[in-house]
Order: C-alpha cells, then structure tokens, then sequence
C-alpha cells in the first residue's frame, strides 16, 4: 500500500511555517553580520566581562615581579638607572637563587657608567633573559637587546599584541625575527621554558598547537591551541608568530610582588624569590608602559595594566596549564560555532511561535521569557569560558531575540491580516473588543440597552428557486457590499449576514447617546441605496429586490456567548427576537419601528407616515409600529418617495391564493381576482375577509399570462382598498411572468 507523505510535509510545514521561515533567515543574518566582523567587538566586550566577573584566582607563588613604580623613578634621580644600579638589582636577586630573572627593560651599554660590570654579569646569569622589540609599527620602532645577552641566546620577544579596541587579549609564544630569519621564543615563553625545565618538561612546537611534554617518557602534560585568524569571534585577525587566547590569572594582585627599592635596600624576606620566575620591569605612570587589558572593560573609567604584568600573566597560564591542569581558553571549530547559532535561533523561533497559542500572548511574562533564555544562554556561555571554552554568546543571543521579534513581527501581521479577515464579518469595534480587551475573549455579558436592526429581502427564496446558484451569491454579494457600507458609514455593528439578512447593533460593543437616532438613520439610508442596488442589477440582468426593515430597543445581554471552542459575540434577549417579529411585518421599501426605538429616538425628530397595531405570537400585550419615512436633526435623511400608480383592469384577472403562516402553506385554498394593479402591488377582490399583514401566496388561471404554474407572494397592507370588497397586497415575489403580464396591462 503506498502511502503518500506530502500531506503530512504541507501540514507540519503550515504548523511551524513561522519557525520554518524565521530559523534560516536570521540565521543567515547573524551570521553574515559576523563574518563582516560587525559583531567580532561585541563579543570581545562580552569575554571581557566573563574575565570581570569570574572569582579572583589564587596568587601564583611561582612569579615574583620587581615592580618599577613612581617612587622607584624618583629615588633614582634619573631614568634609566645606571648600569651599575641594575647590577646591583641582579646581583641581589641572583642571590636568591631564582629559577629564571626577566629582564624587562630595554638597555644600551655603551655609554653607562658600571658597563663592564652588568656585561661581565650577563655572562655569569644562563638563567637572565632579556627582551627585544622585533616587529616595527607605525608608533614605534624594533628596539635590540644587550648584545652580550643577543650572543648567548638569551633573548625572548616582548612585543605584544593590541586587538582593535587596544586591548591585550592574545599571547605570543614564537616570533619569526625578519632580520634575522630565526624564530625566536618569547620573553614568556623563554621564561616559563626554563622554569619548566627543570622539573623535566619542555615545549612541542606544531602547527596547530603546543605540547608540554614530560622529556622522558613523552607524556603530554598541556596542549595550547594556537590561535587561528578566525578563532572565536575574531574575523581575519592577524595570526603572525605563534599565538594563543591569553587566560589571564589576574592584575598585579594576584603576583607575588617587590618594589625596586625593597630590593637594592634587602627589604624582602630572604625565600621570597628561591625556585621563582623573576620579572623585573616597569608599572610607573610616567615611563608609558601600559596597555588595556580585558580588566579594562568595566563600566567606571578604564585603568591600564603595566606590560610586565601581563607577560607574568602569559608565564602563569603555560605554567599553570601543564603543571596544575589549570584550563587554557579553547574555541570550537566553525561548523560547531553554526550549529550552536542555529539551536539558539530555532529555540527562540519556537519559544515565540508557540506563544501564539497562549490566551494572552506576548504579554510581560512571554517578553520576560524570552529575555531568560538570552540570560541563559550568558550564562552557558559564562560556565563554559570557567571550564577554559569561549564560545559564542553574542550570535546566538542575537539570533534567539531576532527570531523572537521576527515571529512577532510575523504574528503581528497576521493579527492585522486577520483583523482585516475579521472585518468582514465583524465591525472594527468587534475586533478591538476581543482582541484588544482584557475581556474580550470571556463567556458572559451584561445587560445594555441596545437597538436592533434587522433587514431582509422579499421574496428572496422564490427568487434563489428560479436562478442558478452562482447568480445568487453575486446577487447577494452586491446587495450585502452596499449595505454593509451604510451600515458602517453609521457605525452600526454587524452581528451576522442570515441568507439574505441583516442583523445589525447599534450599541455594542461601543455603547453611543444617539444609537437609536443612528439606526432610524441607517436604515432609510439602506433603502435609498436599494436604488442603486437595483440599478446594478438591473444591467445585470437580475431581478429587482425590495428590502424590509425592522428596528427595536430595549434591554439586552451582549456578549460572548457559547463555549470555550467556538463563541459569538451578540446579543440576546426579548427585544432582540421582537426586532425580527417586527421586520416580518415590513414590506419592500418599508421600515418599521417599536414605540421604544420611537421614544428612545424622540419622537420630534422621527417622521411618522403611519401606524399599526399588531399581536404578535409569543407577546402578550399588542404593540404599536410605525412606519418611518424620514428623521430630522443631525442625521437628517428622508426615504425617497415612491410614486405608486394604481390602473383599473378591463377585465379583472382571476387568482388563487393560500394564506400563508411564516414560510408554510395552511389552510384552504381560495379563489380571487385582480382588479386594479400598480408596478409593485394590486387590490384583490376576495370571497372570505383576509386579515391585514397576512402573507399570501397567489396564482394566476389566466393562460396568457404565463404559466399557471408560476407561484408569485405578497403581503396584505394594513390600507384601505379604492375598490369595494377588496384588499390592497404588496407583491414580495414575483415571476417575469407577472410582472411582463402587469406591464402589458398597465400599457393596454
């Protein structure tokens, strides 16, 4: 049996299209934007707080900084100090039988008094270091070392690496020297090297990473990934040297320090420096030897750190990665990267998406939840640079809020789409009152006085038998396009179309002071339109249509009524079904009003052309209606005249007829004749009484007027008849038969 899965595709596919469409297109946002590098310093900010907020690392006892503060400058009279201060600093310090001394200064011997004493003390320290500026830039030049210290390879490069913010975030371990076509280790990497070396460790260069292994049975201890010019956020940084994400322990707290002047004056305790890494350098104002560092991202005025400082940082992170198991930063590939960016985007996609099934969504608590899944993903991303990852925050965070607002902005268009939907079915007051109220959606209502309309067409079923079904819904479609114009020029809410039938309220959901006034107004508004109505149809090639209208106020309950699945905004009550009592007494062209809706209206401004007393069934006391033919005041409009012209028949036109109760046929049926016609009615002579506002249903037995088959109704008028013996009926259907057969008449 073969089993065709294209509808489940199209069903699950219209389930989610939100998420279907939003998922891969903010996707390829965000990830446009990165590969632009537009986001690359966003997220340099947001690692920078991960390095703030991060709790303060133990003091590494393996680093001892000499620190060159302001104090030291101005103790020494003059800057640089002589050489024979600074062999005095080694000497003192190689006393203490450091495991290597870091010289971080920048030295010229060739004029300083005590010259030949720091030079014999260079050949005598295999464990000093001394620092040289290999790469040039457009602020500042390659400065050499001490050659005596070049000869002896005891060099390291300190240059150091500025992102485009001028922050310090990466570590050279290797630098290509151009002039001298070697690679030369850096100064922390040198430092650490022979710090490492002597508990039987050394470096394994690669390309991709570095490896501390143990030199006798090969045991990695320590991988460092080298850096890559797309590694994490970063988009074609440049990757000269061997570099890696610098993990910084800390600032300058988090190192054992000493002063310049603690050490040539022995200030110090006398182990401080024993089996330590010794760096000596400057963190004074006034020799401009800082840099930004991530510390420097804070939310007060950004403070610098001292470059000695941050090498002891660079020296700590290999120590510490290969003797404490301590995490350096590592990055995920880019496929990771993508598919971390997707998940974000397609949870945001569906958090939203299924919001929209919520009873009242996107309100404060649907906001707050989406701003907690960006908190999370922070917080992901928090917990994974603690465990030595840094992987994206700021894409995926902009991907679940992008997908979150472009579900909303698509939600939102189609509220509007719908609203619009809407309209044609309900007012724009409807809509607002379910959409827009807190309690628009609720079961109930409440009591309200509110004033009916309700309009029909006569004869519309006779009609509907004779014509195709396509003629009738275009039929209806014109008739209900024009009224539902007046309807809304008055601001009257259209409850529901029934067939041919209008149910309209004239004060819900918006309550006014003149609904009644408006809906008197209305309604000889729609029976002038009739005209034009008729006019359309008549080019058509339709039938004329003639509409009767009834109008009742009262007390009704209005609101939502049914169940939870499906409900309808309405109203119910007494005077709701007396209003549609009343229309059924209308005829073509005929509006008819209560005494309430005449009294609520004022009854100055309502013109009467006449009144009838009428009982109907289910109502205990007879009521008084009125035919209105116009209404002053602000809504001032009169129904136009129709000009009736009834002519006496040669010979009287025999009929049968049957009176009808509601839409069936009862009773006998009954023989008659016409007498007398006019265009839209005739005075017919009977045998028995016929009660006025009875509904007939009439045949002629004439051969030459058509078919004797051909059924035609009306309604006996509450008028008085010319002729004796007659009553005066309102055709409500008629066949062309009739009506060519009462055109020959009248012409003949």
């Amino acid at each position: 049996m073969r089993i065709s899965i294209q509808p489940t595709i199209n069903r699950l596919f219209w389930q989610w299209r939100g998420a279907i469409i939003a998922v891969p297109t903010v996707t390829a946002v965000v990830l446009g934007l990165r590969s632009l590098g537009l986001l690359q310093q966003l997220e340099l900010f947001a690692l920078d707080q991960f390095f703030l907020l991060r709790p303060r690392e133990p003091v590494d006892e393996r680093i001892v900084i000499v620190q060159i503060d302001e104090a030291d400058v101005q103790a020494q009279k003059r800057w640089p100090m002589t050489d024979a201060t600074l062999a005095q600093v080694l000497t003192t310090i190689q006393q203490q039988r450091p495991a290597a001394i870091g010289l971080d200064l920048y030295r010229d011997l060739s004029v300083e008094p005590g010259q030949a004493q720091l030079e014999q003390l260079f050949q005598t320290m295999p464990n000093l270091i001394g620092v040289q500026k290999v790469v040039a830039s457009s602020d500042s030049a390659s400065v050499q070392p001490p050659p005596a210290l070049k000869a002896l390879n005891q060099v390291g490069a300190n240059d150091l690496i500025l992102d485009g913010d001028g922050r310090i975030r990466r570590g050279l371990l290797a630098l290509d020297d151009e002039q001298s076509g070697e690679t030369m280790p850096s100064f922390a990497a040198y430092l650490a090297g022979i710090y490492l070396e002597r508990r039987g460790l050394e470096y394994d260069f690669s390309e991709h990473e570095v490896r501390i292994i143990d030199s006798q049975t090969g045991k990695v201890k320590a991988m460092l990934p080298a850096f890559a010019p797309n590694s994490g956020s970063y988009v074609h940084a440049g990757e000269g040297g061997f570099q890696i994400l610098m993990n910084y322990r800390g600032r300058i707290q988090q190192f054992k320090t000493v002063t310049l002047t603690e050490v040539l004056e022995q200030r110090f305790a006398p182990e401080l420096m024993r089996d330590r890494i010794v760096i000596i350098g400057s963190t004074a104002e006034s020799l401009k030897d800082l840099f930004f560092d991530p510390y420097s991202s804070n939310l007060t005025a950004p403070s610098r750190t001292a470059g000695v400082v941050i090498h002891a940082n660079l020296v700590s992170e290999i120590l510490s990665a290969a003797l404490d198991q301590r995490p350096v930063l590592h990055t995920w590939n880019e496929l990771t990267e993508l598919a971390w960016i997707f998940f974000c985007t397609l949870l945001g996609a569906i958090t939203s998406w299924q919001q929209r099934h919520l009873r009242h969504p996107w309100n404060l608590i649907g906001l707050v939840g989406v701003l907690i899944l960006a908190g999370g993903i922070g917080i992901i991303g928090y917990g994974a640079f603690l465990m030595g990852w840094w992987i994206p925050v700021v894409p995926p965070v902009l991907g679940l809020l992008g997908a979150a607002f472009s579900i909303t902005g698509y939600v939102a268009r189609s509220v509007a789409d719908m609203r619009r939907t809407f309209g044609r079915y309900l007012t724009d007051e409807v809509v607002s009152s379910l959409l827009e109220t807190p309690s628009g959606l609720q079961l109930g209502g409440e009591r309200r006085k509110v004033t009916v309309l309700i309009s029909d067409l006569r004869g519309f079923s006779a009609i509907s038998e004779r014509l195709p079904p396509e003629q009738v819904v275009t039929i209806l479609n014109l008739y209900l396009g024009a009224m539902s114009d007046v309807i809304t020029r008055y601001q009257g809410t259209i409850n529901e179309f029934i067939g041919d039938g209008i149910f309209v309220m004239f004060g819900a959901p918006i309550q006014r002071e003149d609904d009644a006034e408006r809906a008197i107004a209305c309604a000889i508004a729609m029976q002038a339109e009739m005209d034009r109505v008729n006019q359309q149809n008549k080019q058509y090639g339709f039938p004329r249509l003639e509409m009767g209208i009834g109008i009742n106020t009262g007390e009704m309950i209005v609101g939502n009524i049914g169940s939870q699945k499906r409900a309808k905004y309405t109203v119910i009550g007494n005077h709701a079904n007396l209003a549609a009592r009343i229309e059924t007494y209308s005829v073509g062209r005929q509006i008819l009003i209560s005494e309430h809706t005449l009294k609520d209206a004022g009854q100055a401004l309502v013109k009467v052309d006449a009144q009838m007393r009428v009982e109907p069934k289910g109502i205990r006391e007879p009521l008084t209606l009125y035919e209105v033919v116009g209404i002053y005041g602000q809504y001032a409009i009169d129904l136009p005249e129709e000009k009736e012209t009834f002519i006496d028949l040669s010979e009287a036109v025999p009929v049968q007829y049957v009176v009808l109760e509601g839409k069936h046929v009862v009773g006998t049926v009954f023989k008659g004749s016409l007498v007398c016609v006019s265009e839209s009615g005739a005075e017919l002579r009977y045998d028995v009484p016929l009660m006025p506002l009875s509904n007939l249903k009439l045949n002629l037995l004439i051969p030459s007027a058509g078919s004797n088959d051909s059924d035609f109704y009306a309604k006996v008028l509450n008028r008085p008849a010319v002729n004796s013996g007659c009553v005066r009926i309102r055709f409500t259907s008629a066949p062309q038969e009739l009506l060519d057969a009462i055109h020959h008449w009248r012409t003949s």
